[in-house]
């Protein structure tokens, strides 16, 4: 008759097999940079946690160790009990179905929850086996060197944002989506993505006279900033305002109101750099010139943060018009 002892802890040593083996693939499947940013957020499992994946290698030692330790008992204490080759083939079905399988499909889901909950006993196992395993932990951080930190790409950003948005949990908004979307594909566009080409540029000559034509000419063309040139367009000299044309005495020349202060990028400059610029000498409007000095458009600071907002903004002294697509709105 088999002893009800060697039962108990045949059931006891299958029990902290899976606990080893669930842990093992649990615990080190948590990244560290994910749980370090859990905590700055005030998770308290995280926390509990990373007080024992800080040291993978040395979590990873204890966990084997521990679950070879526990594996090889199974097996004496079967064949203490049943004739050899059924001893191995219980041992075996015991431990792949009940020491690994299982608990690894449980744990690899509730990784954190269970790994939060059991911390305290890992501790106490990692304090046993500290004299073997330190010395192999040592070891492979030095062969192996630190645990590389998880960084995306901004194409992978993108994509976990997309699939965020679409998760039943999310808390994202679809405007919310689209601004980080927007931020994202920033820093790979150039001022040619979003200038206004020179066809679509109402610019103005310096000698032009202020009466009341050019007056309702200026209202009619849906804009309140304009290019100021001499004699050719690609001689650009800066920006006349459509307020500042507002009391300006008939018959004036717009050489004598327009604002000198210009602001001039190459098409192939990018965005977030001319952001910089725009935002430091706060100024609205620049014109883009080629590499051959040939005047190719304006671009505005509302072009480029509507390319981070994937938005049209609306000027309040404009009619705005929407030079893409040639149609005002």
């Amino acid at each position: 008759m088999v002893d009800v002892s060697v039962l108990v802890a045949i059931v006891f040593l299958v029990l902290f097999s899976g606990l080893f083996s669930g842990l093992t693939l649990g615990l080190l499947g948590l990244d560290k940079t994910e749980l370090e940013r859990k905590i700055k957020l005030g998770d308290k499992k995280a926390k509990k946690v990373y007080s024992i994946r800080k040291k993978g290698n040395l979590l990873l030692c204890t966990l084997l160790l521990g679950n070879v330790a526990v594996n090889s008992a199974i097996a004496i204490l079967l064949g203490g009990v049943i004739a050899g080759v059924i001893a191995g083939v219980m041992a075996t079905g015991l431990i792949v179905i009940f020491g690994e399988i299982l608990p690894q499909a449980f744990v690899s889901r509730y990784a954190l929850d269970i790994g939060a909950r059991t911390a305290w006993l890992v501790r106490i196992f990692i304090i046993i086996l500290y004299p073997v395993c330190w010395p192999i932990s040592k070891f492979l951080d030095k062969m192996l060197g630190d645990e590389m930190a998880t960084v995306w790409s901004r194409s992978e950003l993108k994509e976990i944002i997309k699939h965020h948005r679409k998760s039943r949990d999310s808390k994202l908004d679809d405007d919310e989506e689209r601004i980080l979307l927007g931020a994202l594909s920033f820093s790979d566009k150039y001022v040619k993505d979003v200038r206004v080409s020179r066809s679509r540029v109402f610019a103005v000559d310096i000698d032009q006279v202020i009466n009341r034509s050019f007056l309702s000419k200026m209202k009619k063309s849906g804009f309140s900033r304009f290019p100021v040139y001499e004699e050719s367009i690609d001689n650009f000299k800066g920006v006349l305002f459509l307020k500042d044309l507002i009391g300006a005495a008939n018959k004036k020349k717009v050489r004598n109101i327009y604002r000198k202060r210009k602001l001039v990028f190459q098409e192939d400059e990018k965005l977030d750099a001319v952001l910089k610029v725009f935002i430091k000498k706060k100024i609205h409007l620049a014109a883009v010139f080629n590499k051959e000095k040939e005047f190719e458009g304006v671009i505005t600071l509302e072009d480029i943060v509507e390319e981070i907002f994937n938005l049209e903004i609306v000027d309040e002294d404009d009619v705005y018009e929407d030079v893409q697509a040639g149609k005002r709105v």
